[in-house]
């Protein structure tokens, strides 16, 4: 499978689609999920084209990689949940339930 230059999350990262912004680096954007599972339901998504956890774990640099989980654990100590708990998802391909092919976590609390 190819990367989808058109699906929902790469045009909310070049600004076609407005999101509810949470957080924003060089790496992640996040935003508030438009269906919420939880009180708190973000997605935080790669800046760079990646398909799946798969593709960005053996084709994102060790740098990125870094960066990238690096700005996840910055965002749940932003939002005071590292002691508190919170769930974070990923889907992979369609069978694993994956909607949006462009690698994404869900992170969740009910904080």
């Amino acid at each position: 499978m190819n990367y989808d230059k058109d699906n929902i999350f790469a045009k909310i990262l070049n600004g076609q689609i407005p999101c509810d912004k949470v957080f924003e680096n060089n790496y992640v954007l996040s935003f508030k999920d438009i269906n919420p599972k939880a009180k708190t339901h973000l997605l935080i998504i790669p800046k760079e084209p990646f398909i799946d956890i798969s593709d960005f774990l053996q084709n994102a640099d060790k740098l990125y990689q870094s960066k990238f989980w690096e700005s996840v654990d910055e965002i749940i100590n932003n939002l005071g949940f590292r002691d508190k708990g919170f769930q974070i998802k990923t889907h992979k391909g369609k069978k694993g339930g994956q909607e949006v092919f462009h690698f994404h976590l869900h992170l969740l609390s009910n904080y």
